[in-house]
């Protein structure tokens, strides 16, 4: 009884100080408040949600059952299904989500100012992105692990199931392309970067082959070895930058890059999972958690203060960062973090087939996608403790601001956010680079946060070396990302493939495997290619369709996590992916009429398409941009139809999410559910039991 009391009070003194703290953040105007009170916030917004939202869910909505086998143990091939440790999968599975979305969304949403972001980061995660992908893991399992295009079209019918797995497939290409071309920009001519996340690949297949050959099961040990080499690699990076041979053999150009992510690619979707993808990620789950708490000790140490407004003069859509108002666009460009689509795909892609225990599926699915949206957290941070003046001027286009840096430092001083040539150049100086104007993209603002955080911290004459780190830290977080989707996007293909009755369709067969990772690479593998040999940027004119992509992909797999819940008799639940759903049906929508209709030319795709044309047929351009304006016209019109493809998509789910519903509440035929019979568990390692 006592300690019913005590955790009672415990838990109570979490929700006043978070309601203390959230409150305090939503309300201060005017003054400038200290990023710890974000921190705080945070961790007991995370804190009840775990305890007792997830909780809800785990034992009311879904009721996870321990005693039930898994795909992994009940397909176990070594290769793709096969049961692993749960801090191994939690690993793999944060890895595999925390792209660059928690990272740079955040970062360059705080144009709007830091509570906007703030808000959506903690509201999205708790009640939207951790439910998605702890409901989307659970019936994957119950659904022999298979992907979330192959449950739309089994639970929700041919024509609906079809839709959704092509959609779905084609925003995958183009969501792996744009993280393929984000990690490239990222190391391209960077030594340390490229040696460092390269050394992780040997690394993890030594890991792999530790933990199943030599010591099954040893997880303390292979991670013991593993986390003192990666130390190692990273320390050694910055010997290799400093050594004038020794770096020539890791400073490549673009193109060069390119090729090497496309054959690590195609290597990641066809090796066994054991011995390259689970441990890479795991592996690189401890860098990525280790930067992110020395982060967030450099921040409770220091205690900065948020320079950053609470909300700036740019959520009337003049942001010279992006285009658009603050709604919808704060809900577009914070997707990883909040909620993403991209996660659904994990949590119905490798995660499933990984899972030893059921029950495991809350700490995995809802805990892992906390962790990442803390990393949001510390994102939006790090952009807010800069100088706003030098935040605009490191992410602002040469085109918005103008190129020389006289003219970027008056306009953007003259928006209220003073700053001078003399403060760039100087910041520049210490960060080890020639100039930090125009360096859009969020990457590199980001990197400045943090490495000014941790050289206050952990030594300030290592200022350049901490600005470096975290650039490779940025990389090493997307090609995870990379990695691991590039396999679902095969599991994918080969679901699709196998619904025609092609051969090459059948997931177990080594053939099929190679297939359909070739034609998966080589379909993201052209359009990074193409986007880094082109002197416009290719793939990069796609970008603004990342978030709005992202966000619909979400609204896909909460259609058909609403539907099977109301099929398996939990309709006075179903409220509990229906809300997330509808909001996300909202914003998606708002965004992709603005992207298609707005007369903004930095917003509408057909506006700046139709500008662009008018100006080239009356020569008003320059013979420079004459030549570029055909492509730029082509890439408005490629946007606006995949952004209409995708609504299109998205509301034909939708409708077709309400007509099962209504079959199953009119008591008229639906298609039935696709859960796998229930099959008792003969896993008793305790290893994989735990």
């Amino acid at each position: 009884m006592n300690h019913r009391l005590s955790s009672t009070l415990l838990w109570i003194g979490v929700a006043l100080i978070g309601a203390f703290a959230v409150g305090g953040i939503a309300l201060q105007r005017g003054e400038i408040i200290n990023s710890l009170w974000i921190i705080v916030a945070a961790v007991c917004v995370y804190a009840l949600g775990y305890r007792f939202y997830s909780a809800f869910i785990a034992a009311k909505v879904l009721v996870l059952d321990a005693s039930r086998a898994t795909p992994a143990e009940r397909f176990d091939d070594g290769r793709d299904f096969m049961p692993t440790h749960k801090w191994v999968v939690f690993g793999h599975h944060f890895a595999a989500i925390a792209g660059p979305g928690p990272l740079i969304g955040p970062t360059l949403a705080a144009q709007f100012g830091y509570l906007p972001g703030t808000l959506w980061i903690l509201i999205g995660a708790v009640l939207g992105g951790c439910v998605q992908d702890f409901v989307t893991l659970f019936f994957s399992v119950r659904r022999d692990g298979r992907s979330l295009g192959q449950m739309a079209k089994d639970e929700l019918g041919a024509i609906g199931g079809s839709a959704a797995m092509l959609g779905v497939m084609m925003i995958m290409i183009i969501l792996i392309a744009v993280l393929g071309l984000v990690v490239v920009n990222a190391m391209k001519h960077s030594p340390w970067a490229t040696s460092t996340v390269a050394a992780t690949i040997p690394i993890a297949m030594l890991m792999g082959i530790y933990l199943n050959n030599l010591r099954p099961g040893r997880v303390a040990e292979a991670t013991l070895i593993g986390v003192s080499l990666l130390i190692f690699a990273v320390v050694g990076g910055g010997w290799i930058d400093e050594n004038q041979t020794l770096r020539g053999w890791f400073d490549y150009d673009a193109p060069q890059l390119a090729l090497m992510v496309i054959l690590y690619g195609f290597a990641a979707a066809v090796l066994p999972v054991w011995l390259l993808l689970a441990p890479r990620d795991y592996l690189s789950t401890f860098m990525k958690l280790g930067t992110i708490a020395a982060l967030a000790v450099a921040i409770v140490v220091l205690r900065p203060e948020l320079k950053m407004p609470a909300l700036t003069q740019f959520i009337d859509g003049s942001g010279p960062i992006f285009g658009g108002k603050l709604f919808p666009f704060v809900f577009i460009t914070i997707a990883c973090g909040a909620i993403s689509g991209f996660h659904a795909l994990i949590s119905s892609g490798t995660t499933p087939k990984l899972l030893a225990n059921e029950q495991d599926a809350r700490f995995i699915g809802y805990g892992a996608m906390m962790m990442e949206s803390f990393v949001a957290i510390m994102a939006m941070i790090a952009a807010s403790v800069l100088e706003p003046g030098v935040y605009f001027a490191i992410n602002s286009p040469a085109g918005i601001v103008g190129k020389e840096a006289a003219d970027a430092v008056a306009k953007i001083s003259a928006w209220g956010f003073p700053v001078s040539v003399e403060q760039m150049q100087h910041l520049a100086q210490t960060m080890g680079e020639s100039t930090l104007f125009a360096r859009t993209g969020g990457a590199p603002s980001l990197a400045v946060g943090m490495a000014t955080l941790f050289s206050r911290v952990f030594g300030e004459n290592l200022l350049a070396a901490w600005y470096h780190f975290a650039i490779m830290f940025e990389a090493l977080f997307i090609l995870t990302t990379l990695d691991a989707g590039t396999r679902v996007a095969r599991f994918m293909l080969q679901d699709i493939l196998g619904n025609f009755g092609i051969g090459v369709g059948k997931t177990h067969h080594y053939a099929s495997i190679l297939l359909t990772s070739a034609a998966v690479v080589g379909g993201w593998g052209y359009f990074l290619y193409m986007g880094t040999i082109d002197p416009l940027g290719g793939i990069n004119s796609l970008w603004p369709l990342f978030g709005i992509a992202n966000q619909m992909l979400a609204a896909i797999a909460l259609c058909v996590g609403t539907t099977i819940l109301v099929k398996s008799d939990k309709l006075n639940y179903s409220w509990v992916t229906a809300l997330p759903l509808s909001w996300l049906i909202i914003v998606t929508s708002a965004a992709a009429w603005e992207k298609l209709f707005s007369a903004d030319l930095r917003v509408g795709f057909l506006a700046h398409a139709k500008d662009l044309s008018d100006k080239l047929t009356n020569g008003l351009l320059s013979p420079d941009m004459a030549g570029k304006a055909p492509h730029l016209i082509f890439n408005d019109y490629l946007n606006a139809g995949l952004t209409s493809l995708f609504m299109l998509i998205t509301w034909l789910l939708l409708a077709d999410t309400l007509r099962v519903i209504y079959c199953v509440v009119a008591g008229k035929d639906y298609p039935e559910s696709s859960e796998s019979p229930h099959m008792p568990s003969r896993l008793v390692e305790e290893w994989v039991r735990d």
